[in-house]
């Protein structure tokens, strides 16, 4: 729809550029906040969807050759504002009756937990939100760029060896470096990279990330109604005690996004559409 409203009106775009770069750069910690704010209008939205989860995992040598690759399938969910993952299959395979027993009742907990627990507050205690992260950061080179025929705003980041951090998760956040981009009109972050610029230990010293390590986050509009990830990518370097090191990358992609009625079955059309032009493939919904 939108190529074609470009087809039609081809001068549009080009006057909303003009008149976008001309805009000034808003001030960084107020747009920090309007981000997390946005995201918090959407909580609510979000528990009427559920989407399809694929982690693929490669085990790398020395060499950066694959030595042993893994995947995993999971439906995502929302309750009372938190995400709840429940697996459906394991290296291409379904649950056998046993396992799917097993995770059924991990879900039921997670369900009930979530339902306790404050919302706007992560359930996975060592989760850092992202305007969280970027408390933590130095930024620099503001700009404007396009995205998906979007206005973004740009900007590089790094971390600040003075910032207060509260745990060594937040601690780890000062070691790395990279780049954010927010979608302008809905104040969303459309997409982040960042790299571990420096080794840094956890668990009393027994296991550490280490540098070079690096992860790249997206996300998008689904439906014109909310945020969504779309995947991610994870090139892991760490090291425990007794163990020379592990290497691995992991490819997180999202798609079929279901869009509950009330009477909580589903309906499929809730799509993205990809850099390519593409939709995902069409996928049954889970049961």
């Amino acid at each position: 729809m939108k190529v074609f409203l470009l087809t039609l009106v081809p001068l549009l775009p080009v006057l909303v550029l003009a008149q976008s770069a001309q805009a000034p750069m808003p001030d960084v910690p107020t747009l920090l906040r309007e981000v997390e704010e946005h995201q918090h209008a959407l909580d609510q939205v979000r528990e009427n969807y559920t989407y399809h989860e694929t982690t693929i995992t490669h085990e790398l040598d020395k060499n950066g050759k694959i030595k042993k690759s893994s995947s995993e399938e999971a439906e995502v969910f929302f309750v009372n504002t938190h995400e709840i993952r429940r697996k459906i299959k394991k290296d291409g395979k379904p649950l056998s009756s046993d396992e799917q027993q097993k995770e059924q009742q991990r879900v039921q907990k997670a369900v009930e937990k979530a339902i306790k627990d404050p919302p706007g507050q992560s359930t996975y205690k060592n989760q850092v939100s992202v305007s969280r992260l970027l408390q933590l950061m130095k930024v620099s080179a503001p700009r404007r760029e396009q995205m998906d025929g979007r206005s973004v705003l740009v900007f590089d980041f790094t971390g600040d060896p003075h910032a207060r951090t509260h745990g060594a998760e937040e601690a780890a956040l000062k070691k790395i470096s990279g780049t954010v981009w927010v979608d302008e009109q809905d104040r969303q972050v459309r997409r982040m990279t960042a790299t571990f610029d420096d080794n840094f230990h956890l668990g009393f010293g027994l296991f550490s990330v280490g540098k070079g390590s690096r992860f790249t986050f997206d996300q998008k509009l689904i439906n014109n109604e909310l945020w969504l990830p779309t995947g991610a990518q994870i090139h892991l370097v760490a090291h425990a005690l007794g163990v020379l090191g592990w290497r691995g990358d992991v490819q997180i992609t999202d798609d079929d996004y279901q869009k509950f009625h009330v009477d909580a079955s589903q309906q499929s059309g809730a799509t993205v559409v990809h850099e390519s032009g593409r939709r995902p493939p069409e996928r049954r919904p889970s049961v």
